[in-house]
């Protein structure tokens, strides 16, 4: 006779992981060692990524030709780059989340780790416009491609391997871990850019300075690269004997699950991008505000946002993952506008608004890794994530200090508030009917 178990349940009636089922087919995990090693590469991608937003407007000037009918159009340009780099994004997140889901997470990591590494020392090379004329844009191009690849696949691999890592009703605290190691990574790039900007003169950051950071980080990704060779594979020993699954398999399997993710992630990304990496030069191009000033308080408002986020994921551990994110996309909805509005010409207008967008994207930030992975299947949970994931981070976040800057030149600033207050209510409606899963067991 086969004996069947019932599923436990808490007090509101949600299941809840059943303990003697986890880990079974697999060596108990070094659960410290996991998220070390999940974030500190983690830590590295993003270092590499955002530094190149910090100084945007040095590797303009450098890199593109200067415009006799405007002064945004280098800046523009810039910005174009680095949107290009968010639309290989989606290919990254297919291609190295296949390798996630057919040879193991630790084999993408490794690999994605090693690609932003080559890639941030192609920028640190990149020949300026002067000397090379033409080459430098495409050089520059060929350098955001290839970061835009890695990062792609860095968050299909690690949001799985985190999630995976973690114990019985652990699952938000260790997703939390996903946005740490990203602001760390974020925080260490807008300290060295205002580091720099303070102590040299400005005709060095555009002589050479500018370059530093990306020196920089690919020593950091090697550091990476030995820490992740000694990650624990999350995969079970049943999912790595099962057939290997096709590359297009979940979006054929899991169409319904593809498109959630996409409104999941709609408002929560042009939400993180415009106030973690635009609003400084939002306040720039808009209100007047000194450059290093932008840099200082963008430094503070990321150490603040890093402590919030193992709150929320431990929040969401015992109330669940929708009412944080319906605080978060209703209460940016509604207060949007009025805070990009409150950006003036001081430090301190400044901080306070990007302090007070922290405490509301903490909502999304701290658990998105969780729910995520909490949508597809353990078979093709990297290549789930990663695409559709990517795809929206593409169109709505890469896109962000593009549409930003152009609302500018085209002198609408005030359409711009609006645009990310519409996405944000969109993904309301998409929260108002996601399944409640935080109580649900996680298939390995």
């Amino acid at each position: 006779m086969t004996r069947v178990s019932e599923q436990p349940q808490d007090s509101a009636g949600r299941p809840q992981p059943n303990r003697s089922d986890e880990g079974r087919d697999s060596p108990p995990r070094r659960t410290g060692r996991q998220l070390v090693a999940a974030s500190v590469g983690n830590g590295v991608e993003w270092y590499d990524w955002f530094a190149y937003s910090f100084l945007a407007t040095y590797i303009a000037d450098e890199i593109f030709p200067k415009s006799a009918g405007s002064s945004l159009v280098p800046l523009l340009s810039t910005f174009a780059v680095f949107a290009v780099g968010f639309f290989m994004r989606p290919v990254g997140g297919l291609l190295l989340g296949s390798v996630a889901d057919r040879a193991g997470r630790r084999a993408a990591l490794t690999l994605t780790i090693l690609l932003m590494g080559g890639s941030s020392l192609l920028v640190a090379v990149t020949p300026t416009y002067a000397s090379a004329g033409v080459l430098a844009p495409v050089v520059l191009v060929a350098a955001r491609l290839l970061q835009g690849l890695s990062v792609g696949g860095e968050f299909a691999a690690s949001t799985t391997f985190l999630v995976e890592s973690a114990g019985p009703g652990r699952r938000g605290l260790f997703s939390s871990f996903q946005y740490v190691s990203t602001t760390a990574g974020q925080l260490v790039a807008s300290g060295v850019a205002a580091l720099l900007v303070s102590t040299l003169s400005n005709g060095q950051m555009h002589q050479w300075g500018w370059r530093v950071p990306f020196l920089f980080g690919a020593l950091l990704s090697l550091a990476g690269f030995w820490v992740r060779r000694g990650a624990q594979e999350t995969r079970s020993e049943q999912q790595a004997g099962a057939p290997r699954p096709g590359l297009f398999d979940a979006l054929r399997l899991h169409p319904r699950e593809s498109l959630l993710i996409v409104g999941i992630t709609a408002g929560g990304t042009i939400a993180y991008y415009v106030w973690t990496a635009y609003l400084p030069t939002y306040a720039e191009v808009n209100a007047g505000l000194d450059k290093s000033d932008a840099l200082v308080s963008g430094t503070i408002s990321l150490v603040f946002f890093m402590l919030l986020q193992p709150l929320g994921g431990m929040l969401s551990d015992r109330i669940g993952r929708k009412p944080l994110l319906l605080a978060f996309a209703i209460g940016f909805a509604a207060l949007c506008v009025p805070l990009l509005h409150a950006v003036g010409d001081s430090f301190a207008s400044l901080l306070l608004v990007q302090c007070v967008g922290m405490v509301l994207l903490t909502g999304y930030t701290s658990i998105a890794a969780a729910v995520n992975a909490e949508v597809f299947p353990a078979r093709v949970r990297a290549t789930g994530i990663g695409f559709p994931y990517s795809l929206a981070v593409a169109l709505f976040g890469g896109t962000a200090p593009y549409v930003g800057t152009l609302f500018e030149d085209l002198e609408m600033p005030d359409a711009f508030p609006w645009y990310v207050a519409a996405l944000c209510l969109l993904s309301a409606l998409v929260y108002l009917r996601l399944p409640e899963r935080s109580g649900e067991e996680l298939e390995r």
